[in-house]
């Protein structure tokens, strides 16, 4: 079984960017992303998913270390200063990586 350790980034943000975000992460050349919505309170409030204007979404993406800190640098310079933006990533063991790469 063949595995590599690659990144996991994942995005909790504001639903209202999500074509952006989307625009941009494809832009930037992410091998691909996975959307949920998500609820949860933090520095902004209490956050649902009843209504739009004020629900969330968790945005993941598995890339190599160079994309993940390309789109993690992207985002800081773009987005964290007027929206709700929480980045993170994480070191994972991928099985399939060639499905990753970029």
């Amino acid at each position: 079984m063949k595995n590599q350790t690659t990144k996991l980034i994942t995005i909790f943000t504001e639903a209202a960017l999500e074509s952006q975000l989307v625009r941009d992460i494809d832009r930037l050349g992410a091998p691909g992303y996975t959307i949920t919505n998500a609820r949860g309170r933090g520095d902004r409030g209490l956050r649902g998913a009843s209504w739009e204007a004020n629900a969330n979404i968790r945005v993941e993406i598995i890339c190599s270390p160079t994309m993940a800190a390309t789109i993690s640098q992207y985002l800081q310079e773009t987005y964290y200063d007027n929206y709700a933006m929480v980045t993170f990533s994480n070191e994972i063991d991928v099985l399939r990586p060639e499905k990753f790469t970029s």
